[in-house]
């Protein structure tokens, strides 16, 4: 008899003999509630036959939105991910990893079959192929086919899963899910309140206990089993995102408007036509197809499909750093990696309003998954590699060159690498496996994501030119470094904007068709700082003491800036070079580093990138490789605090995160106000939408509508931002700017809520929000008001 059967001989006799159960039986010996189901209900059968049913939810006329809410999310996320769990195990080793993993190939899974619904229908004559019906049978036919062929998870994986936890909730689980809870709570009835023109008292409040949730995680990591650890930082992740998504009850933000029209460009016509509107934005299936299919399949508005649904899927990518550190670190450090990826301003202010990079975020922290478990076959973690991949090429095409980028410096790094230590690898092989471990990204690599980025960019969807501008740009400011890249104060940018419009404006100011400059010119326009919040109590308390609380809060965010950038340095090397390592990382873990930093530097020292791609964006990107060098930083430089070390850097954390989300500035005042947290600031001015906007908008369209026929069809003009939020509800010729310079006499002027209540406009500028005071006697003085609002104005 072998040893394992007679350990479980001896397993089952001593509990016979004290009267206790076998683990994973229940009372009287009974099976595991699994093992209770029917045969075709349990495994992969159970999987198939739910797909046929929800199907058939699908195809029934008339059905309340609940059945389909719920079928639906089953046919694109639930039974996908079940199916590919199994293949996915075959890439990674960690139970976590492999769901998480399943989840990003279902995302890919669903982006293609709409793409192939959406062309091969039309070549049998269907027109509109993406309708509910023709979706849900493709899906369900996906999954079952999938269901046939692709391994399934071994029977040791779920038979750990139903078996091997104890009874009762997992310790921890109440007060995480707890305060989970209510911060998920407070975080949705915060920003319903803004949205109703109340105070953002509650939304602070919900970032507190968002901070607590964070700050128990951290403590209570060697007690809590590692899933609730994970559902607190789902948890924390979700609710902070939800604090942005949920602000407006229209589309709000900046990329977000522009994504939701051509997602409605495709929901409208069933059909996506990247030739009809060759666009970049339209060659992202990320906002086209997936949230198509999630329409039609789940009878969700569109509207809460962007502000809820990609949100949710987005909020595993802290879970996705926090697995992917794990793989070579110690618990803490995975966790100070997740938290502060998700403490990075970007994360809450910026990602929310990027549906196709949020999709392409979580292929991206899969594929970081892969490359640091080295538990598995390399064919096998590189074949998932190139698989995520090609899902990031469909989602997102500036991920996707920041990517290629990284693949490329990090490749470049790990043969300089290798022929530096050629000499020494046999002298240190024993004390550095590092220096001998095989590299796991491979030239074909760098090559795969760059071919395909180009092959869908150019030859199918014939959306490369703004990639042939930029990098146009990009070499006229190469040759010209140094040479007019300065970009001056706000009053500078204004007049170097009005030189280039009236370049572009001369021969048609001469024919007569915008105002003459000797109007234009009596009116000048003087750039507007933006304005602070007002001192608190506790801010004029703060300052009766002789500390500035401006200069105070501007500090602040000025070194928690430099403080990235130096833990990350100072993590690098004690890491790399220091004899008590918080961890050894994987090899590839810092090439892809070193690649990392480099596009970060590289966006630095090149503003034409910039531009299309911001710093800020690129280090968050950049957080998925390098996060955990900067939790080392912090560790390290907390060790001068001794036994107190970690309690320290979890308190700093903390503060860390009450300081760039707002709580402090809002608790003080005397700094912009946040979107999250108030119905004023920058981002407030220029990216909420208005009630009193849309009326005027729709009134407007009405009256181009009525124009008779065989006149030309009056020009809208309105700034860029009112533009942004409006743009949808105009069909006809719009242009998205009010500067004086480009008024035309003959077009109606639309102004914003901004505009009409605080006389400004913002402008985009070499990367940056200009504001300025609009010269509203200018329009006074050549067009009539025909029409007014509270909050919205129209001159002709």
């Amino acid at each position: 008899m072998s040893r394992a059967a007679s350990t479980t001989g001896a397993a089952a006799t001593g509990a016979a003999a004290t009267g206790a159960r076998p683990a994973g039986t229940g009372p009287a010996g009974t099976s595991p509630a699994g093992s209770r189901l029917p045969g075709w209900a349990r495994g992969r059968s159970g999987v198939m036959a739910a797909t046929a049913l929800g199907c058939a939810v699908e195809m029934v006329p008339g059905l309340p939105g609940l059945p389909l809410t719920l079928a639906g999310l089953w046919l694109l996320l639930l039974a996908p991910t079940l199916v590919w769990r199994g293949t996915a195990a075959r890439a990674v080793s960690t139970r976590d990893g492999s769901l998480l993993l399943a989840v990003g190939l279902t995302l890919i899974t669903d982006m293609v079959v709409a793409l192939g619904v959406n062309t091969l229908l039309p070549l049998v004559g269907d027109a509109r192929p993406l309708t509910r019906t023709v979706l849900a049978a493709a899906a369900a036919l996906t999954v079952i086919v999938l269901g046939m062929f692709l391994p399934e998870e071994a029977r040791a994986a779920r038979a750990a899963r139903t078996t091997g936890a104890r009874p009762g909730l997992p310790r921890g689980a109440l007060p995480v899910g707890a305060l989970g809870a209510v911060a998920l709570l407070l975080s949705v009835a915060g920003p319903i309140r803004l949205n109703n023109g109340l105070g953002g008292g509650v939304s602070t409040v919900a970032l507190v206990a968002v901070a607590a949730l964070l700050l128990l995680v951290l403590v209570r990591r060697g007690r809590y089993p590692a899933a609730v650890l994970g559902c607190g930082l789902y948890a924390a992740s979700l609710s902070l995102l939800l604090l942005v998504s949920l602000r407006g009850w229209y589309i709000t933000g900046h990329d977000i408007q522009r994504e939701y029209e051509y997602f409605q460009l495709t929901l409208g016509g069933s059909r996506w036509n990247v030739a009809a509107y060759p666009n970049p934005y339209n060659a992202c299936l990320s906002i086209t197809l997936l949230p198509v299919s999630l329409v039609r399949l789940t009878a969700i508005p569109g509207v809460y499909v962007f502000k809820i649904v990609l949100p949710l899927l987005f909020a595993l990518t802290p879970l996705l750093v926090h697995r992917t550190v794990r793989n070579v670190a110690p618990q803490l450090v995975s966790l100070l990696s997740a938290v502060f990826f998700l403490v990075f301003p970007t994360f809450y202010t910026d990602m929310t309003y990027l549906g196709r990079q949020e999709i392409a975020f979580v292929l991206l922290g899969c594929a970081m998954v892969v490359v640091t478990d080295t538990g598995r076959p390399l064919r096998a973690r590189r074949t998932a590699f190139t698989v995520l991949l090609a899902g990031i090429v469909l989602s997102h095409y500036s991920t996707t060159y920041v990517v290629v980028g990284v693949l490329g410096i990090g490749f470049a790094t790990d043969l300089l690498w290798r022929l530096v230590t050629r000499g020494k690898r046999r002298r240190l092989r024993r004390r550095d496996p590092l220096t001998s471990s095989h590299a796991f990204v491979s030239w074909w690599m760098v090559l795969v994501p760059a071919v395909l980025a180009v092959v869908w960019a150019a030859p199918i969807t014939h959306t490369s030119g703004q990639l042939q501008t930029t990098l146009g740009n990009v070499y006229q400011g190469i040759a010209h470094l140094g040479h007019g890249q300065a970009t001056g104060t706000p009053q500078q940018q204004l007049a170097d904007y009005r030189a280039q419009t009236l370049i572009q404006t001369a021969g048609k100011r001469a024919g007569g068709s915008y105002l003459p400059l000797s109007t234009v010119n009596a009116y000048p326009v003087t750039a507007v700082p933006t304005p602070n919040l007002p001192l608190t109590a506790a801010g004029r308390a703060l300052q009766a003491t002789g500390v500035s609380t401006v200069t105070v809060n501007g500090l602040l965010r000025e070194a928690a800036a430099l403080g990235f950038e130096a833990l990350l340095l100072l993590g690098l090397v004690v890491t790399l070079r220091g004899r008590r390592k918080c961890f050894r990382p994987a090899r590839d873990q810092v090439t892809l580093t070193v690649g990392s930093v480099g596009m970060v530097a590289l966006l630095t020292v090149l503003p034409q990138l910039a531009v299309d791609y911001s710093v800020q964006r690129a280090f968050q990107q950049g957080l998925f490789c390098f996060a955990p060098f900067i939790a080392a930083g912090a560790l390290r430089l907390a060790r001068w605090f001794g036994r107190r070390s970690v309690p320290v850097v979890c308190v700093l954390v903390i503060g860390l995160f009450l300081d760039l989300t707002g709580v402090v500035p809002k608790v003080l005042g005397g700094y912009p106000a946040q979107l999250q947290l108030s119905n004023s600031g920058q981002y407030y001015d220029v990216y909420y939408p208005t009630t009193q906007e849309r009326m005027a908008s729709y009134w407007l369209s009405r009256q181009i509508d009525a124009t008779p026929q065989g006149r030309p069809e009056p020009v809208v003009q309105t700034d860029s931002f009112t533009f942004s939020r409006e743009q949808t509800l105009f069909t006809g010729p719009v242009m998205g700017d009010i500067f004086p310079t480009v008024l035309d006499r003959n077009a109606y002027v639309l102004l914003g809520t901004t505009t009409v209540v605080q006389d400004t406009v913002t402008i985009y500028y070499q990367g940056d929000l200009v504001t300025y005071r609009y010269p509203m006697g200018l329009l006074q003085s050549t067009k009539d008001e025909i029409y007014s609002n509270e909050g919205a104005e129209i001159y002709r």
